[in-house]
């Protein structure tokens, strides 16, 4: 019972850290979406990491695929996700503020 309540406790933090790492690449990016809990929750329940990136791009951003292909736009937030999931691992601190891990070099998609 104690195994199955830190078995869930532990993907809930996970989840959490997750979704803390694509807030800030999105800021980083230069992308004013946010995830709050349900929405992630909801992207994860149709489909998990470059698929749920791609439907939310699909149904809730299309305006983008207009001017970006949508695998351009998911290889970004992908990657920037990684790296802000790992400073943010790496810190073993709380998600900073939104454009924590910002790179200075990095070109903006959208204002």
């Amino acid at each position: 019972m104690l195994n199955a309540l830190l078995d869930h406790t532990t993907a809930a933090q996970a989840a959490e850290a997750h979704r803390h790492a694509y807030n800030a690449a999105f800021e980083e990016l230069g992308l004013s979406w946010h995830w709050d809990a349900a929405t992630y929750a909801r992207l994860q329940a149709q489909a998990h990491g470059r698929d749920g990136v791609r439907a939310y791009l699909e149904t809730e951003q299309s305006h983008l695929l207009r001017a970006y292909e949508a695998d351009f736009l998911v290889d970004a937030i992908e990657t920037a996700k990684a790296r802000c999931h790992a400073s943010m691992a790496n810190s073993r601190a709380r998600p900073a503020p939104h454009g924590s891990c910002a790179s200075a070099s990095l070109t903006r998609l959208a204002a």
